[in-house]
């Protein structure tokens, strides 16, 4: 307990799932944690919940694909707390669009704009606070951003680039004492997952979780609290060494070529760990 204790950290999507988990558990840090979002009665939901959990959270409403957003969100920042010790950059979006050559352009263009543009508008801005006293960027890409998924080339180029854009960050600014790093979650167990395939209620959610959870060796879908806990070691002084690097949290999935037998053999689910 106190990894951050009195540092003003900000983080992105704080509303719900992976920045919603992780703002809490800043909050249980000793963090001062700034949450933006751009959905407003989930976020003033999860802010609520920390501050009378006796953390100290505050809620910005900010659409990180848009300079006016970010820049007001940064000035009230400023103006406020007057310097930040962290930034978790995790607000993104996800859609499929079909092959490249029917992949539709505003799908590119909106998916691009909030999961690339946006972390790169909220580091150049948030950046200048962070300057003269150091701090650590943390950004979400995606296991997507290095292996491709079909249909969605669009989120694969951004969580790409999100990942070669931190390596940038790093090496710019190490020796103002800023570290950053990008986390590449798996599939996790989140609302974007119930959005795109399904919640555990219906049957498709069902049937895409069975799908899902064989593939990984842990055999199970990520929780939140997982991504989380890897967030606060790269923001902490844990990892005061560790900058411009990649980590996957996949629960193994990228640790082979194909799955082979163990999505083949029945007898590899009698062998699963048990969530967390």
């Amino acid at each position: 307990m106190g990894k951050l204790q009195d540092k003003v950290t900000v983080v992105t999507g704080a509303a719900t799932g992976i920045g919603k988990a992780t703002a809490e558990l800043f909050a249980q840090e000793g963090a001062i944690v700034l949450l933006a979002d751009i959905k407003e009665e989930e976020l003033q939901e999860t802010v609520a919940k920390i501050n009378e959990n006796g953390g100290t959270a505050k809620s910005f409403q900010v659409n990180i694909a848009k300079e006016e957003d970010v820049t007001s969100f940064a000035n009230q920042v400023k103006e406020q707390y007057g310097t930040v010790y962290a930034l978790f950059n995790n607000a993104g979006i996800d859609q499929e669009g079909g092959k490249v050559h029917e992949y539709p352009v505003d799908l590119f263009d909106d998916i691009t704009a909030t999961d690339l543009r946006g972390t790169f508008l909220m580091s150049k801005y948030f950046i200048p606070l962070m300057m003269d006293n150091g701090g650590a960027i943390v950004n979400n890409a995606s296991m997507s951003g290095s292996f491709a998924d079909l249909d969605r080339s669009g989120y694969n180029a951004a969580k790409g680039g999100i990942i070669n854009f931190t390596k940038s960050i790093a090496i710019e600014y190490g020796r103002s004492g800023i570290r950053a790093n990008s986390v590449s979650p798996g599939t996790i167990e989140t609302p974007l997952i119930d959005e795109l395939a399904g919640s555990k209620e219906e049957e498709a959610g069902r049937e895409f979780r069975e799908s899902n959870r064989w593939l990984a060796p842990l055999g199970r879908l990520g929780l939140p609290k997982e991504i989380a806990t890897t967030v606060l070691f790269l923001v902490s002084s844990d990892s005061s060494y560790l900058t411009g690097q990649d980590i996957v949290v996949d629960g193994g999935l990228t640790a082979y070529t194909w799955p082979g037998k163990m999505v083949m053999d029945d007898s590899w689910k009698k062998t699963t760990t048990k969530e967390q």
